[in-house]
């Protein structure tokens, strides 16, 4: 086994999957439509123009049968895809078997089961639908919800694609902006494959890791909003409290406006910045805020240092929070053009994404808030019908997890309308509940299946696509699985 690369484990099978794509005349690259899913397109479109391998990208929000045959329709020989097609294996090795293009997959999400795909396309590793140019994590024991992101997964890939003119470790940023995208911060701070990413992007110089008040918003946010929107950590009097915050601000004697504005706290100075920090640690005590919930004030924080100070793209998570804002308002395209250099025209379209994308998730938070949430056993679940994006109520299933009248003890699971004929499933769950049993990616696969939907994804977090007017039997199905998870 080759034991290079940035994930050794993974060393073969990115070999693998280089050389049939050099073999190739040109590829069409498939990916998804989150922020994982965009630096996921850019890592390798990035890597396969700097290999000279002509290459056409296109995003889809959902990998079903039909998306396939309509890349199959495409007539390339080769299809990568990123961030997906590991849990489509069924469908796409059909196509593999019949001829229609030859895949490489770099994903993360759980493989098929080789039960359901073609045996002339595919091989049972461990339970798990596999083939030779597969590169996914979780068929060497890697966790593909914790360790290693879709982006990652293509980083592993374009550094097995690297020449003498290049190493593209240059792209390690990106792969740390999808996994944090992802969620996959355990604690804050990226582990496993991940830390080995970071490594590399830390030697390249093109990324900086640190460890700083781990709130959301310190490039771009004045102070007062800040914390204010600070809400991973309530802190009673700022949390949710604009006039509360500013209070707080204004009493600590320091110069925290500049020209009558208020700083952000990349503006502030390391003094500054460690007398805001200790100050929001003592309110927090003196409110009776659990000393665990303190603790994570303050964690790992991962800097893009090429971008500029003060801007979204040079915090990974505000980074990620950008591009979700792009392709999941059907603007992919300008998504991928950040991630790929270009700013001026595409990054202020991006900039007017994320503020449209800001207030529609701010709407969906409040949504829920005034209907409330439904208690079914194991299980809770609300129904947005078409007041939330499909694209984004997973987004908001998420905030609204262990907020009032929402219980984080529970996974949530969340409905929105797609069409006439179909319905859209999110669920998530939290880490002491993956830890106790909890697999959404198969609860939403199991549940969706038996009412004739489909679906998967992570542990801590999944989607499904079922029919109209299934949910109440979706939602007893999702119970009776979850119920059996946790016993």
């Amino acid at each position: 086994m080759t034991t290079t690369g940035p994930v050794p484990a993974l060393a073969d099978r990115a070999t693998a999957c280089a050389d049939r794509l050099r073999a190739a005349d040109r590829v069409l690259l498939a990916s998804h439509i989150d922020a994982d899913g965009l630096t996921s397109a850019a890592v390798a479109t990035t890597a396969l123009s700097r290999a000279d391998i002509p290459v056409e990208t296109v995003f889809k929000k959902q990998l079903d049968a039909t998306e396939i045959a309509s890349i199959a329709a495409r007539e390339y020989d080769t299809v990568l895809f990123t961030d997906f097609g590991s849990g489509q294996l069924d469908v796409i090795s059909e196509h593999v078997a019949a001829g229609d293009f030859e895949a490489v997959i770099a994903d993360h999400h759980q493989p098929s089961d080789p039960a359901d795909c073609h045996p002339d396309a595919v091989m049972d590793t461990d339970g798990y639908a596999d083939f030779e140019t597969h590169l996914n994590p979780l068929l060497e024991g890697i966790d593909g919800a914790s360790e290693l992101s879709g982006a990652g997964a293509a980083y592993v890939l374009a550094r097995a694609l690297a020449d003498e003119d290049t190493d593209n470790r240059d792209l390690a940023s990106l792969a740390v902006v999808g996994a944090v995208g992802d969620m996959q911060a355990v604690g804050g701070e990226l582990v496993g494959a991940n830390a080995g990413l970071v490594e590399e992007g830390i030697e390249a110089g093109v990324v900086e890791e640190g460890t700083d008040l781990s709130l959301y918003g310190k490039q771009t946010r004045p102070l007062p909003k800040l914390l204010e929107y600070a809400t991973e950590v309530p802190i009673p009097g700022i949390s949710n409290d604009e006039a509360g915050a500013t209070r707080f601000l204004e009493g600590l004697g320091l110069d925290l406006k500049a020209d009558g504005e208020w700083r952000t706290w990349a503006d502030l100075t390391d003094d500054e910045r460690q007398t805001v920090a200790s100050a929001l640690v003592r309110r927090a005590v003196e409110r009776g805020v659990p000393a665990d919930k303190i603790e994570t004030l303050v964690g790992t924080t991962y800097t893009l240092p090429a971008e500029p100070s003060g801007t979204e793209l040079r915090d990974a998570s505000e980074f990620s929070t950008l591009l979700n804002a792009t392709a999941r308002y059907e603007r992919a395209d300008v998504g991928l053009a950040v991630c790929l250099g270009e700013r001026d025209a595409p990054l202020e379209r991006a900039r007017r994404l994320l503020s449209n994308h800001r207030r529609n998730l701010s709407e969906g938070l409040t949504l829920v808030k005034e209907r409330g949430v439904t208690q079914a056993g194991s299980v809770q679940w609300f129904d947005a019908g078409d007041a939330v994006r499909e694209t984004i109520v997973g987004i908001v299933a998420g905030m609204a997890l262990g907020t009032d009248g929402v219980d984080s003890d529970k996974p949530i699971i969340a409905f929105a309308s797609k069409d006439d004929e179909e319905t859209k499933v999110s669920a998530r769950a939290t880490g002491p509940l993956v830890g106790r049993g909890v697999d959404l990616s198969a609860v939403m696969r199991e549940a969706a299946q038996s009412v004739g939907g489909d679906g998967g994804g992570h542990d801590i977090a999944a989607g499904a696509t079922v029919p109209a007017g299934e949910e109440d039997a979706f939602v007893e199905a999702a119970d009776e699985i979850i119920s059996d998870q946790l016993s």
